[in-house]
């Protein structure tokens, strides 16, 4: 069974018809920290403002279950879902967040010029289609070609201290982490739901894996 957790933010239900569209295995969209805790695979999708977030997160206790499975069970966090791994966001002011790796989450528009090489204008939030270089192998990326289009909608971006968590980059002014994967957790900036052929591939990848990188 995979979980997909609820906190009311995320895209559950095009999340939740995608992955069934790669995989017999019931899908199961929760907040009950026992269907979770149960659960062969986590998912752990989100959208929206981080403070609002961790809000919810704190709210309905999941934040230490999503620690707890993040140790124990193939994982898979998506946008918001990446993000709040990290320590910190600066977004909103500040706000503190999961803290399962070290780095922080920072904002576009504190690292790069409005201005990218090709000299096209660029427009935060980043919002459309942009590449993934796979920058190590993992079996996510099993039948995705490097370089491959995905989908995003995003003004921040992780920045991990541990550069070896990065699995991913993209350009948007600068090369970011776009994927970030340790032992059973894979986490991706990008919407898989959303991203035709390749993200519906990595979610099947994902329904197969066994959280052994």
């Amino acid at each position: 069974m995979i979980a997909v957790i609820d906190y009311s933010m995320g895209n559950l239900h095009s999340v939740h018809k995608a992955l069934q569209h790669v995989t017999n295995d019931k899908v199961l969209i929760t907040s009950s920290a026992d269907e979770i805790l149960k659960a062969d695979r986590i998912v752990f999708p989100g959208q929206g403002a981080a403070r609002d977030c961790m809000s919810e997160l704190n709210k309905r206790e999941l934040v230490e279950v999503i620690k707890e499975v993040s140790k124990t069970k193939p994982f898979l966090g998506v946008c918001m879902g990446m993000q709040v791994l990290m320590e910190h966001s600066v977004e909103g002011g500040g706000v503190d967040c999961i803290g399962l790796y070290k780095g922080t989450v920072q904002h576009f528009t504190d690292h790069i010029d409005a201005i990218d090489s090709a000299g096209n204008r660029l427009k935060i939030p980043q919002m459309g289609w942009n590449q993934i270089k796979q920058t190590q192998a993992h079996p996510l990326w099993k039948s995705i070609k490097d370089d491959a289009r995905f989908y995003f909608v995003h003004s921040y971006f992780v920045d991990p201290i541990d550069k070896s968590l990065i699995s991913g980059e993209t350009d948007f002014g600068i090369n970011y982490p776009s994927a970030i994967a340790r032992d059973n957790v894979f986490a991706i900036q990008s919407h898989p739901e959303k991203s035709s052929d390749d993200g519906l591939q990595l979610l099947k990848n994902f329904t197969q894996w066994d959280g052994q990188s």
